[in-house]
């Protein structure tokens, strides 16, 4: 699994306009246009505190950014519980 799901429950996606999609037609992994509203998450929260995104940027590969949203996103939520 690419973890999608996972990034969609952070985004609240299906309380948006997103909502009509069903979770195989996520694009997180594939689609700058889908990753950057979590980055931007992540950084307004400050939910980043070691700079994994500005790290994953610096590759400008999306597998890089990906996955630093998801350890991040990981982390996150085992915070919250």
């Amino acid at each position: 699994m690419n973890n999608n799901k996972l990034i969609g429950d952070f985004m609240d996606i299906r309380n948006t306009g997103l909502s009509v999609y069903k979770e195989s037609a996520y694009k997180y992994d594939s689609s700058w246009d889908w990753l950057m509203p979590v980055v931007y998450k992540i950084e307004n929260e400050g939910f980043d505190p070691h700079g994994l995104i500005d790290k994953a940027l610096y590759n400008r590969e999306i597998e890089d950014l990906h996955d630093a949203c998801v350890t991040l996103i990981k982390a996150y939520n085992n915070e919250q519980q």
